[in-house]
């Protein structure tokens, strides 16, 4: 799988446990993005101290035909201390074969699926052996566990030294138009390079946009509900746009179970921001012009 087979908006679902949901709310919800075109979720073995998982997988068991309608992607190498894994004793990083092979079963498992569309390493691993970590990924994909792989918060040397082991498909990035760091380091200049579409987490600055009332933040909402006006939607929908405006064609990840906030997302993609447009937004954040 490439990139191009995750819908172009992800379905997040870190804070699912926090929903207390019915198994029955839960499906309805996943409908719903399906209904929308949102047919990729992403997951991480930790969400929810290591529950969100299982409670998806409940919902899905409720009508498992819709497995073959959707992407899963989930996220392993994070080692929470917690009571769901008394065998922590800190908090690390691990991409053993050991620990990724485990990681991904239990995935398997408590997701109800015989597969994983897209398995990413959650954070960087200091201690991380490329060629051993390749082959784990190869093993996996030869056991039809794992159909593709990627990383999530890697730096561009980092992605680097992975992918010349094992091709990487994505790289999931924080960005939004109050988080700029992946347009200076080299992050999205790598994925243009390489052609590979970067997933973003909190695109919407992790609410921030809406709700912080720093001198950043004050002065990319001004800009955003004067653009809302003329192109006749939401701020937040604007805020989509400005990220789906660059070539590398990201793919944000919208964490809400608000239908509404899924229906701004998916009209985020009919949105064609000039580049003027674009460029007054980065003044915005950035508190200055273009040099």
């Amino acid at each position: 799988m490439n990139p191009s087979n995750l819908s172009p908006i992800v379905a997040g679902v870190w804070r699912m446990a926090e929903w207390n949901w019915t198994p029955q709310q839960r499906l309805r919800w996943i409908e719903q993005c399906l209904e929308r075109g949102i047919t990729s979720f992403d997951h991480a073995d930790i969400y929810g101290g290591y529950t969100v998982e299982a409670l998806f997988g409940q919902a899905l068991a409720l009508s498992p035909g819709l497995r073959h309608r959707m992407q899963l992607v989930t996220k392993c190498g994070i080692k929470l201390v917690h009571a769901q894994r008394p065998a922590h004793q800190v908090k690390s990083y691990d991409t053993s074969a050991a620990h990724v092979v485990a990681s991904v079963d239990n995935s398997l498992r408590e997701l109800g699926t015989d597969h994983l569309d897209l398995l990413l390493i959650h954070r960087p691993d200091t201690l991380m052996n490329p060629q051993e970590l390749a082959q784990t990924f190869e093993r996996l994909h030869r056991q039809g566990k794992v159909r593709s792989f990627g990383v999530s918060n890697h730096s561009v040397s980092q992605f680097a030294l992975l992918h010349r082991q094992h091709p990487l498909v994505t790289n999931q990035i924080e960005c939004s138009v109050l988080q700029m760091k992946a347009l200076a380091d080299g992050t999205l200049d790598q994925c243009l390079e390489l052609g590979i579409r970067p997933m973003v987490w909190s695109p919407l600055g992790g609410g921030r946009l809406f709700t912080a009332q720093d001198e950043q933040a004050s002065r990319v909402r001004a800009v955003l509900q004067k653009l809302a006006q003329e192109y006749r939607a939401t701020p937040a929908t604007m805020a989509l746009a400005w990220l789906l405006r660059h070539p590398s064609r990201p793919i944000p990840i919208t964490g809400s179970q608000r239908v509404q906030a899924l229906d701004e997302a998916v009209a985020a993609l009919s949105i064609g921001l000039s580049a003027e447009h674009w460029y007054e937004l980065w003044q915005a954040s950035m508190g200055h012009g273009v040099p």
